[in-house]
């Protein structure tokens, strides 16, 4: 790295202050940077130069990549809604490659494993870099060193804001859309590959150059409900399957069937209860990983036994969050991703069952957001350090192989809740100083592990709501020693080489850190 394109931001961590060609601003801490301007917004079309019977189809997604002027070093940008079932990206690529386009930026809300086909594009150059949440082969490519351009990892919101305040400009957005209709109505509440919403994909409807929307499951018009609107669509492309269903969503999602893991999640529940957060009319967010979901499973026992109502439950929606929309105990869901096939079926079904988008949910630069009005907030993480900094992008060998997802923006919730496990394969989760910095400690509030609470002192108010209790409260330096204890002493650092990969993006659009190169 060049001297002159390093800084030392807020949280001493050392950030680029150029990525990718372009000036940046590093982290200056919690709600310190504010960003001036005006909106950015897509070129002004005119409805003349469109069919006016409605019908915007073309045949394949080569020709509507044509038809929207596909050239050198344009931004494309996907969502992930799909997830692991998602085929688009890697036909997208394909047919670029077949145009003889280079240089192409992706600019993905996610990517999976089965996506890995991007590296041989990556190799090729048709894809210079991506800026958007890695998983798997495509994070293990670029902790390599092996990509031209500086990845950059978002938040959900971060992308958001990015594409709001026009750091990231997308000249082709295209959609997957289980349901639409020639004129580009689309939603993902029916077909084959239906998945709940497609609230990850209203930025690029919205702010795009041009907008293409694939899918394999035409209606006539109109196509209702329209989570992304056909008036915002250049081109409709229907094929044969946008994606596998068996792993766009499953039948269930699973339950830990770990004792220690269940025992972290009732441990979680009974903090919230006796801390006085679970209470009448109270919120929460909890993900579908398996301990969020035995959270969920604990905490409506708890909600049952004491007569406890929700308000609203934040989504990710699983079976275990519809179920209890249906037995009266919440009056909403606010969805953000939908994770099963019930998810899907109430959202279709049910009007509490809302779906939302980044906008609503946590835009940073919107006019307020509800992360921040969330009572509790389950979250998982890679690592945590002493001064509860938490790191959710790289693993203890340092290498890129998560994506930040809504992370960073749940930490705005009122009491933030981190059930981990003290150890993850024999490997501390618990360090002195996280490998890479995502999420500042000021905004953690509790760490539950099988061994132990460790609430940050900062939540004075927490420490005196369970003075007396039996919990097993501890310091989070306890509950490192015994980590380290039971383990045989501190984890190898991770070997880095100089070369920075990939920058993390704060939720206001500052630098909050780097990732090396492993060695």
């Amino acid at each position: 790295m060049s001297k002159a394109k390093i800084e030392i931001n807020a949280a001493g961590r050392e950030v680029l202050t150029e990525i990718n060609g372009k000036q940046q601003v590093p982290f200056k801490g919690v709600g310190q940077y504010k960003p001036t301007g005006r909106k950015a917004a897509p070129p002004i079309r005119s409805c003349s130069d469109y069919p006016e019977d409605g019908d915007k189809r073309a045949a394949t997604i080569k020709e509507a990549l044509k038809k929207c002027g596909l050239k050198d070093g344009m931004t494309i940008s996907t969502h992930h809604h799909l997830r692991n079932g998602d085929y688009i990206p890697n036909m997208v690529f394909a047919a670029a490659a077949e145009l003889g386009v280079k240089d192409l930026r992706w600019f993905p809300s996610a990517s999976f494993p089965i996506h890995a086909p991007v590296v041989d594009h990556l190799e090729s150059g048709v894809v210079h870099h991506i800026e958007g949440s890695m998983n798997g082969p495509l994070g293990d490519y670029c902790s390599r060193g092996k990509m031209r351009g500086t990845a950059v990892l978002r938040s959900h919101g971060g992308r958001y804001q990015a594409v709001q305040d026009g750091e990231v400009h997308i000249d082709i957005a295209v959609i997957s859309a289980p349901c639409a209709d020639p004129f580009g109505n689309a939603n993902g509440l029916r077909g084959p590959a239906a998945c709940g919403l497609l609230g990850f994909a209203l930025a690029d409807s919205q702010y795009a150059d041009r907008v293409i929307v694939v899918t394999d499951h035409v209606e006539p018009f109109p196509c209702i409900p329209w989570q992304i609107q056909g008036n915002n669509v250049d081109v409709v492309v229907e094929i044969d399957s946008i994606g596998d269903p068996a792993k766009i969503i499953s039948g269930t999602t699973r339950l830990t069937k770990s004792p220690d893991r269940l025992l972290i999640a009732e441990t979680a529940v009974q903090f919230a209860l006796e801390a006085g957060i679970v209470k009448d009319g109270f919120s929460f967010q909890a993900g579908a990983g398996g301990t969020s979901l035995a959270f969920a499973v604990f905490l409506r026992q708890v909600m049952e036994k004491h007569n406890i109502k929700a308000r609203f439950v934040r989504g990710g929606s699983t079976k275990y969050l519809t179920d209890m929309l249906e037995a009266g105990l919440t009056d909403f869901i606010l969805d953000g991703q939908t994770f099963d096939l019930d998810g899907v079926r109430s959202m279709r079904e049910n009007p509490a069952h809302q779906d939302t988008s980044p906008f609503t949910s946590y835009n940073y630069h919107g006019k307020g957001n509800f992360a921040s009005m969330i009572d509790a907030v389950v979250l998982g993480a890679t690592e945590v350090d002493l001064d509860f900094n938490a790191n959710v992008v790289t693993h203890s060998d340092g290498r890129l192989l998560h994506g930040i997802g809504g992370w960073q923006n749940c930490l705005f919730g009122k009491t933030v809740i981190m059930p981990i496990p003290l150890l993850r394969d024999r490997i501390p989760v618990i360090v002195d100083k996280v490998t890479t910095l995502c999420g500042p400690g000021e905004l953690i509030d509790v760490i539950v592990t099988e061994r132990g609470i460790a609430v940050n002192p900062r939540r004075k108010d927490l420490l005196k709501a369970l003075s007396g209790s039996k919990l097993p409260l501890r310091t989070i330096k306890e509950l490192k020693d015994e980590a380290e204890k039971i383990c045989g002493g501190v984890p190898a650092k991770p070997n880095f080489g100089e070369k920075v990969i990939a920058a993390i993006k704060w939720v206001d659009g500052t630098v909050i850190d780097c990732v090396k190169q492993v060695g």
